[in-house]
């Protein structure tokens, strides 16, 4: 999906031109993973809000649907459900470790395909297309519930792991050095409460809160019940933190000292 568009004026023929931007132009040069995913939750909001189903039902909108899906869930060299991405490839439009598998990607990912059953017409290519779609949807539910929540206990387990573990009865099954926790996690994290933390990959886990993927995981029904009531208790735990004098913070903890200008390209509104 382009991330956007450009009114392009010949003023010799007086004629003008819409032309896409697929990420060529944007910072960076990195296409924009989550707007299709956006697309189809905005086309299913619409469907379920003004009960027309005319517009979803139609061929092109279903063959767009398809072949967002198709690109999304085609094979590639990956072990995991989640959906490996580049940095710079979300909402946050600059370089801030947000490679590999961000968390926000991962649930945009998940409310996408839930929005894609529901408007996929029954008919052969979309009956096709369900069916791959439930069974990466039950592969992807399970690894962020298991692998990328958090709480105090799932933090003292990380804290106690053993490393360079082999096998499928491995428990630290991403092989994470628990030397890599921040100091900050264990101050951050209340007794009752937890969240999707930022990024899980090999010897890496992102402990950042990320607001917008969290907010996500619970209309998209990607947190449980429990784990929902967990994440409202966190924000309340640590309002000051979170909230503060103004809407919810996009990340926390932010950036310190010069690591900003470094990491996020000079961007200030990525600083505390």
């Amino acid at each position: 999906m382009p991330a956007s568009f450009k009114v392009l004026h010949d003023p010799v023929k007086n004629y003008e031109t819409i032309i896409a931007d697929f990420g060529e132009c944007a910072i960076g040069r990195v296409a924009p993973i989550d707007l299709g995913f956006w697309w189809i939750i905005l086309l299913c909001a619409y469907t379920k809000s003004t009960g027309d189903t005319s517009l979803a039902e139609l061929p092109k909108c279903q063959r767009g649907i398809r072949l967002i899906l198709t690109l999304c869930l085609s094979e590639a060299f990956d072990t995991f459900p989640t959906l490996l991405c580049a940095d710079g490839c979300c909402m946050i439009d600059r370089r801030m470790g947000v490679y590999e598998y961000p968390i926000e990607i991962q649930a945009l990912f998940f409310m996408a395909l839930r929005c894609a059953l529901y408007l996929l017409k029954n008919d052969d290519e979309g009956k096709e297309c369900a069916d791959r779609i439930s069974k990466r949807l039950h592969a992807l539910s399970y690894h962020m519930r298991s692998f990328f929540w958090l709480d105090i206990k799932q933090l003292n387990d990380i804290y106690r792991y053993k490393t360079e573990e082999y096998s499928h009865t491995a428990v630290n099954k991403f092989n994470v050095m628990p030397d890599s926790l921040p100091d900050w996690v264990f101050d951050f994290m209340p007794t009752r409460g937890g969240y999707f933390i930022g990024n899980v990959s090999p010897a890496r886990m992102d402990f950042r809160w990320f607001c917008l993927s969290n907010c996500i995981a619970i209309l998209s029904s990607l947190a449980t019940p429990e784990q929902a009531s967990a994440i409202m208790d966190l924000i309340e735990s640590r309002w000051e933190e979170l909230v503060g004098e103004m809407p919810l913070k996009i990340c926390y903890p932010a950036m310190e000292s010069h690591e900003w200008r470094i990491v996020t390209g000079c961007d200030p509104k990525n600083t505390g």
